[in-house]
């Protein structure tokens, strides 16, 4: 069964939210800390994995990326508290 992540990345300072949806959650933080793909996240230093959602379909996949793109900012932050407190870098233990 293919599984499809929903993760927010931060950079160092933890100042910057970056919502993405993927299917493979191993490559897609790789090209993210290498700056593989020019755009938002090489430009601000983006590339710290801070929370993550799993699921089997594409479908709720991208409509929880929409939401939680849509919500505000303070939500963000409690719903990456909730799973990750102290904002550590979850792609060490990936």
């Amino acid at each position: 069964m293919k599984e499809y992540y929903v993760y927010i990345l931060t950079n160092q300072n933890n100042n910057v939210l970056y919502i993405g949806v993927t299917n493979n959650i191993y490559r897609r933080i790789k090209e993210h800390k290498e700056k593989i793909i020019k755009g938002f996240t090489a430009k601000y230093n983006v590339d710290k994995l801070i929370y993550l959602e799993i699921t089997n379909n594409i479908v709720d996949a991208l409509e929880r990326e929409k939401q939680l793109k849509r919500w505000h900012r303070q939500w963000k932050i409690n719903l990456i508290n909730q799973q990750n407190p102290n904002w550590k870098d979850l792609s060490i233990d990936l």
